[in-house]
């Protein structure tokens, strides 16, 4: 594959890299549910004490999170998004 096709491949308008992000994190925290349940249950009533006291699970959220939401997962859905655009014409988000 030539320099000039990948970089086509990887190129969204604006809009539509906002659009995929929106989507990515979407899934991100529904795949995500237990942790950040975890997490919102270990903080409830806690102020300033949730930094230390719920550390384990804001870890754990954090971790899950990050295996749905980073560069190469965004990327992914770019080449998706762009072969249904060459295959199809206008493809929803």
């Amino acid at each position: 594959m030539g320099y000039v096709q990948e970089a086509r491949e990887n190129h969204v308008k604006k809009k539509v890299e906002e659009a995929l992000r929106s989507k990515m994190k979407q899934k991100a925290l529904k795949e995500c549910d237990h942790y950040a349940s975890k997490y919102a249950e270990c903080a409830t009533g806690r102020t300033l004490s949730v930094v230390w006291k719920c550390r384990t699970q804001a870890k754990e959220l954090n971790h899950c999170l990050h295996q749905y939401t980073n560069d190469a997962v965004l990327e992914e859905m770019k080449k998706v998004y762009m072969l249904q655009q060459d295959g199809k014409g206008p493809a929803a988000v």
